[in-house]
């Protein structure tokens, strides 16, 4: 029996002019003459070894004639549709020729992300957000790097080269978005990334250094930074930093709700508001809030929220109305313009995040009010005056959506009056005239 013999079409030079050359086409024929199947049979199989070195394709002669032994005596089970000199070659551990996968680029996935990720999982937002972040990634990264290639090291280097750049303030971008940033090209990575076979492992994030954490300063009242401030020795970005951490007294939130409400330019604008000042609700939830949420009957306000259960579309919680917000509501839903949505300039269409912003900076603009920072201060000063009058935190927690002791701790400042009180009982005065 004729195992195997080299190929009499291209016989190797070293064989043709007795040197020791190297030869590209070395190849094999094997000529089974009965192999273990239900009948004899014979084939002729041809295989290139895509090698020069005379020594390695005998090796791999000789791997083949042993394996071929292999299977004739049945220590080896050749697959139906395996390519035999493959399978023999391998020691029966690869069927055929391998196939080696393209690995897709940074940008790449990034963009069937963008274009295949389902609507209506995240809000039209939180994509704006991720869109922003995934530019900054890809320009650190190099939206042509293959995947495969991104390691903690890369991301490690991306961490360092964000935390040196420049924020719109002019101050270094701070550890809090660079970790914002990781969370969306993680979430990419392993949420659409992994199900979809472009990568096979998950992301390289674990182990990440970042720069020291730099407490956010407490929220202040306003007479407690304008001190700060005539104090003197702080840049402008140190001012606005103080103007940040603002919150107002319930006399002042109803002197700014005097002030808008006396513009008159839009009339949405003024219970837009009167709804963040009153509700403490967050920007996106005024936004997305329907005319159904009000019951005016039982004097309370549903609130659409997103942040607490990521699992459900929306969840539900629910804020007593003031007078004040019941009353100014219904003159306002008595001229709405139609439609289901509260806060709305014509029927059906809402307002995006960019406008709540510029109409903002526009009804505050040239007043005093004008050091307010947007409309998260509202939500400061709600609660804040909501514990100052010694409401029960679960029941703050409800009206705001609070879950976390770290949520519960930024947002959870009384006024300087109350503290000054509050020590008192804790260390009551002495009669010293008796000492």
């Amino acid at each position: 029996m004729h195992l195997c013999r080299w190929s009499r079409r291209h016989p190797p030079r070293y064989l043709r002019d007795g040197g020791s050359h190297g030869f590209r086409g070395a190849s094999l024929r094997t000529i089974p003459h009965c192999l273990p199947v239900s009948r004899p049979e014979t084939r002729k199989y041809h295989h290139a070894l895509n090698t020069d070195d005379p020594k390695e394709a005998e090796g791999c002669r000789l791997r083949l004639e042993e394996n071929l032994r292999l299977l004739r005596r049945g220590r080896l089970k050749l697959p139906p549709d395996a390519d035999l000199a493959v399978f023999l070659l391998s020691d029966g551990t690869i069927n055929g020729e391998p196939i080696v996968e393209k690995s897709v680029s940074l940008g790449e996935m990034f963009d069937r992300y963008k274009k295949e990720f389902p609507d209506g999982v995240k809000e039209a937002n939180t994509r704006y957000i991720e869109s922003v972040h995934l530019r900054h990634l890809r320009k650190i990264l190099k939206a042509r790097t293959p995947v495969t290639n991104i390691t903690t090291a890369s991301l490690q280097h991306y961490v360092d080269a964000r935390s040196k750049q420049k924020g719109r303030k002019g101050r270094n971008i701070s550890h809090e978005t660079i970790r914002k940033e990781i969370g969306t090209f993680s979430s990419v990575w392993n949420k659409f990334g992994l199900p979809m076979n472009l990568v096979h492992v998950p992301a390289p994030t674990k182990g990440l250094i970042y720069r020291k954490v730099v407490p956010k300063l407490p929220f202040r009242t306003w007479e407690q930074i304008e001190r700060q401030i005539a104090r003197g020795g702080l840049t402008t970005a140190q001012q606005e930093e103080l103007w940040d951490g603002l919150f107002l007294s319930l006399a002042q939130v109803d002197e700014i709700l005097d002030h808008v409400r006396k513009l008159e330019r839009l009339p949405f604008l003024y219970p837009m508001f009167l709804f963040t000042a009153h509700t403490g609700a967050r920007r996106s939830e005024m936004l997305r809030s329907l005319i159904d949420d009000f019951d005016f009957g039982a004097k309370m306000i549903r609130i659409r929220e997103k942040k607490r259960d990521k699992s459900r579309e929306s969840t539900f919680r629910y804020v007593p109305m003031s007078d004040r917000l019941a009353e100014d509501m219904a003159a306002w839903f008595a001229q709405h313009p139609g439609g289901q949505y509260t806060l709305c300039q014509k029927a059906n269409a809402p307002l995006s995040m960019m406008m709540a912003y510029h109409y903002f900076v526009d009804a505050v603009a040239g007043s005093k009010w004008d050091k307010l920072r947007g409309w998260h201060v509202f939500r400061h000063s709600f609660i804040s005056n909501c514990a100052a009058k010694n409401v029960d935190q679960r029941m703050i927690d409800e009206w705001v959506g609070h879950q976390t002791d770290e949520m519960r701790r930024r947002y959870r400042h009384l006024f300087p009056d109350q503290q000054r009180q509050a020590i008192p009982s804790v260390f009551p005065a002495k009669d010293r005239s008796c000492l």
